[in-house]
């Protein structure tokens, strides 16, 4: 059993160094154009603070080495990505950033070394409270992947759900479940059973929904095309009317200039008439 559970251990540390290379493309991009574009820090804060609690437990354990190195590793990786989206990202997410990551990392995870250390018992019983806790944390970390399935269905698109990521993930789940198990703890099986369905939904709803932004990228060259051929049918029109209007104020104004100066002349010729006749009568 201890051979089985170190073989799937050392797979398990193999598949989950390459989830937390995973987002090393996303920073790159981040690092190329010099912004966050919108990113969302608190992945990488509430990994780092998954790893620090799994290190934790794992000193509290017997023969858990494997747990430390790959949560070691993933400290060291999720630290990085969170220097450089510090170094990166506008004011305000720098600020929200740091505060999540002090709340969290500092606060909460000081709070609880402190209360496990001074209020349980030294042994078996402080391993499984931080046992506890972990198994509790983890489940929240596989139920957040629903936030994007909930996002797939509505959008019909896979875009923010790379089929790599979802089949390392599962891949990891399948790896650490089986460890656990073998080695009879049940803080690190049972999460890693939720972290398996979850991760074959993902793939599930990707193999369904994969060619969906190709059909989209398909009808917009004809959308493109149709809009295009439109405004050139209406631009001529559109032209014309305003020729028309041009044309129109000139027939307006050519019919209007000649009657002022007809006006002007009946004008004076009704005064003369009348100045001839005052002057008759005063005679």
């Amino acid at each position: 059993m201890s051979h089985l559970a170190f073989a799937f251990g050392l797979l398990g540390n193999v598949v989950s160094f390459m989830v937390y290379l995973a987002p090393v493309p996303t920073f790159y991009q981040i690092h190329k154009k010099k912004s966050t574009q919108g990113f969302q820090s608190a992945p990488y804060i509430i990994g780092l603070f998954s790893s620090t609690l799994w290190i934790y437990y794992a000193f509290l354990k017997p023969d858990t080495t494997l747990l430390i190195t790959i949560n070691s590793v993933g400290c060291f990786i999720q630290t990085i990505y969170i220097c450089l989206y510090v170094f990166y990202a506008p004011k305000k997410s720098r600020i929200e950033t740091v505060r999540l990551l002090l709340l969290l990392n500092v606060i909460g995870f000081g709070l609880i070394i402190l209360l496990t250390h001074f209020l349980v018992k030294k042994g078996s019983h402080q391993a499984i409270i931080i046992g506890w806790i972990c198994l509790v944390f983890s489940l929240g970390v596989f139920v957040a992947p629903l936030f994007i399935v909930r996002q797939v269905i509505r959008t019909k698109s896979v875009e923010y759900m790379p089929f790599l990521l979802s089949f390392f993930l599962t891949l990891s789940a399948v790896m650490w479940f089986f460890y656990g198990l073998f080695r009879k703890d049940y803080n690190i099986t049972i999460p890693n059973v939720l972290g398996f369905f979850f991760g074959v939904l993902q793939m599930a709803l990707y193999a369904f929904y994969k060619n969906a932004k190709k059909v989209v990228e398909v009808k917009l060259p004809g959308i493109q095309n149709k809009l295009i051929s439109l405004e050139n049918q209406k631009l001529p029109e559109l032209k014309d009317q305003i020729i028309d209007v041009v044309k129109l104020s000139a027939i307006m104004c050519s019919e209007i200039i000649p009657v002022v100066p007809q006006l002007l002349k009946n004008k004076s010729s009704n005064l003369e008439a009348d100045k001839t006749e005052k002057n008759s009568v005063e005679m």
